[in-house]
């Protein structure tokens, strides 16, 4: 059980920091694993990344977006409530040398989860720059953190309001024909890291990608996480959670994410009527 310490919310309506008093995973979580939760004893379980760790504290940090039934009740708690159930660290750590040029390419609220990956590229002395990308000025968040961590921060959002005006891979090419890159590393939907993928393919720049599948047990034996990287099946939760983008069969993973929508929708929607609020879409 996990007491959570402090919540935020920090982009309206839908999207909340939480910081849990999790000593034992604190000490030894690194930059990219991930935790699953379980908010209580009839709750399903979620695999959520790790957006920061703090040892001294003995906490870590969550970006949770209310997309689901679980997502949503997991918003209902506050300060001071526990989750029931977390477990970790589960996944490989992220890689870390000096590469010498790293660029972090974050999507959405999966820019959250490369902050402490950021972080440590930096303390090991890459000169590492962010390029970070939303629908609008609305969506953005973890500017100022990752501000904190990089040299440089190029901001994307598909209306122009805010920084540049286009997608993602429009900075980021702009920036790889400016600067170049050493590495890539990847972080949001699935749909934006294929894209990116693509992009610095044309600049022969090795992608590595932070991937989210459907995950039951994170331990590897439930097989529900597996995808195609290489022509061979790998478990995200074992083998992953990153992978070399030029090699992940993006279209079996999208399928495979999607293969639940029904009944997630059925669940979220009954869990709504149950405490009436609005079913729909």
């Amino acid at each position: 059980m996990a007491e959570i310490v402090e919540k935020k919310l920090i982009r309206h309506p839908d999207v909340f920091y939480y910081r849990l008093y999790a000593p034992l995973i604190a000490a030894k979580a690194k930059p990219g694993q991930f935790v699953i939760i379980r908010i209580h004893e009839k709750g399903e379980r979620i695999p959520l990344s790790l957006a920061d760790i703090d040892p001294a504290r003995g906490t870590i940090s969550l970006i949770v977006m209310c997309v689901g039934k679980t997502t949503s009740e997991l918003a209902t708690l506050n300060a001071g409530d526990h989750i029931k159930d977390v477990c970790g660290p589960l996944g490989n750590p992220t890689h870390i040398e000096n590469f010498g040029k790293v660029v972090l390419a974050g999507g959405g609220f999966g820019v959250a989860p490369l902050y402490p990956i950021g972080r440590a590229f930096r303390a090991a002395g890459n000169r590492v720059a962010t390029v970070m990308g939303a629908r609008n000025k609305n969506l953005l968040i973890y500017e100022s953190e990752m501000q904190s961590i990089s040299h440089r921060v190029i901001v994307s959002t598909d209306d122009g309001s805010a920084g540049l005006k286009g997608v993602i891979t429009d900075a980021l090419g702009a920036w790889l024909e400016e600067d170049g890159a050493d590495l890539v590393m990847a972080v949001g939907p699935a749909p934006m890291m294929e894209a990116v993928c693509r992009k610095t393919a044309s600049f022969g720049v090795k992608t590595i990608v932070s991937l989210n599948a459907v995950m039951i047990d994170g331990t590897g034996m439930c097989g529900g996480c597996r995808v195609g990287v290489g022509g061979k099946i790998r478990f995200v939760c074992m083998d992953g959670p990153d992978f070399d983008g030029s090699l992940v069969d993006w279209d079996a993973l999208k399928r495979r994410q999607a293969m639940y929508r029904s009944e997630e929708k059925e669940s979220f929607e009954a869990w709504k009527k149950r405490h009436g609020l609005e079913v729909g879409d």
